[in-house]
């Protein structure tokens, strides 16, 4: 176990390179499987996650060869030695279950355990258990997740039961390979779900509607390999802006997809935050010691933030922009609708000196600005995490972040980064 110092008031500034999306490459990964061909991602974020979706197609038995330095890795599933994943890898990271799709489409078969991951409340499996039995798979849920289609996948039209972006994708790599054209409905259109159609239509895939929430797959009857880059990860590039906003600093994130922050500009643009976007040269910056203050609504009322499937705000930001909230002239109401225990983490910040006021487990009332003070804490989850160790960057003292494993599963040496842009951290194991 590790765990993070952080003395606080220092401002975070300089240049941050936004690397490889997360959400992205662990799918990307598991589309490897669907052809023979090898294929090679680059910008791979070397993450704990993505390690272990790699040691996972490792125990698939395909070749894989990983370059953290370049970021690249080449991925040859010439065979599938058994299309049985590991129990122990699955319960290390919640995208083992995007196995599912690719090893029925190109086995027949596949068995899977429950997928480990965050703790943020249920996150059900019913929409991609749902999707695959329609595709004419037969599953069995019994302490593991058993999946079978002897006569392979057929067409079908599918209505997802909610817009589920890791549902979305192993329906996506699964209908690829399937008989005939499949049309899925209330799809996920994140952009990491239009990386992984990008990245199938490079293998000779057949899908139009990327980017909307009705995708046509038109299968085929093999992939071939190809060379792929995962795209920028916006999360990580406003996990480190808010840090930048909350000490005063000035910082500049490059090799983003500007097109990606038009769902970020309205919620940070609430609570006053001015970015300079620009789409040629692929960056955004936000300048120095900024004067935070609440956009309040007509008639002066208290303004509301939620989040919601894409191209809502993204939930994986939200616990960051309530540290920017507490830091914020003003009062905002909080409606976290996706994962019911997401927002448990505030009584930590309320710990911190934030002020809070929790309403339910969807709904919490942040009144700022608020001077935060130096404490330990736990990380429960991974952007939990980063949200704590963001709001640690501003207070005053030392605070302690136990369980920095967490925020290593989404965030690369989080730690070397923010001492390079002039924080003062250091990671200790127990």
């Amino acid at each position: 176990m590790s765990k993070f110092v952080i003395r606080g008031g220092r401002p975070v500034s300089g240049v941050h390179r936004a690397p490889g999306n997360k959400n992205a490459a662990l799918p990307m990964l598991a589309a490897c499987l669907l052809t023979d061909e090898p294929v090679t991602l680059s910008n791979l974020p070397p993450i704990a996650d993505v390690r272990t979706m790699l040691e996972l197609l490792s125990d698939l038995g395909a070749d894989v060869a990983f370059d953290a330095a370049s970021r690249t890795a080449r991925i040859h599933a010439r065979r599938v030695k058994s299309p049985r994943l590991s129990k122990a890898l699955c319960g290390k990271v919640r995208s083992s279950i995007l196995f599912a799709g690719p090893l029925l489409a190109r086995c027949g078969e596949a068995k899977l355990y429950p997928p480990g991951g965050d703790v943020i409340g249920r996150r059900r499996l019913d929409t991609h258990l749902d999707g695959l039995r329609q595709l004419g798979a037969s599953v069995r849920a019994n302490g593991a997740y058993t999946f079978k289609a002897a006569k392979g996948l057929e067409a079908q039209r599918i209505l997802l039961d909610e817009a589920s972006v890791t549902a979305t994708e192993n329906l996506l790599m699964a209908a690829a390979l399937a008989r005939g054209t499949t049309t899925l409905y209330n799809t996920a259109c994140e952009p990491h779900v239009q990386d992984l159609g990008r990245m199938l239509n490079a293998m000779g895939a057949r899908i139009t509607g990327l980017g909307t929430n009705r995708l046509t797959v038109e299968g085929v009857s093999a992939l071939h390999g190809t060379e792929q880059r995962v795209g920028p990860d916006y999360i990580d590039a406003g996990s480190y802006l808010t840090a930048a906003l909350v000490t005063g600093g000035e910082l500049t994130v490059e090799d983003i997809e500007p097109a990606d922050f038009e769902a970020l500009e309205k919620p940070f643009r609430r609570f006053g935050v001015r970015w300079v976007l620009d789409p040629a040269a692929r960056t955004v910056k936000v300048p120095a010691r900024q004067r935070l203050k609440t956009a309040y609504d007509l008639g002066d009322a208290i303004p509301k933030i939620e989040d919601g499937p894409w191209p809502m705000f993204p939930s994986d930001l939200m616990s960051v922009l309530i540290v920017l909230a507490s830091q914020t002239r003003g009062t905002t109401l909080f409606f976290e609708k996706m994962f019911e225990s997401r927002m448990y983490f505030v009584d930590h910040l309320i710990g911190m000196g934030a002020r809070i006021v929790q309403c339910d487990p969807h709904r919490i009332v942040v009144t700022g600005p608020a001077p935060l003070h130096g404490t330990p804490v736990a990380s429960p989850d991974i952007r939990a995490g980063m949200a704590l160790l963001v709001a640690a960057l501003c207070a005053k003292g030392e605070s302690v972040i136990h369980n920095a494993g967490s925020i290593d599963r989404g965030y690369e040496a989080v730690e070397t980064e923010l001492r390079r842009l002039g924080a003062s951290i250091e990671r200790v194991t127990d």
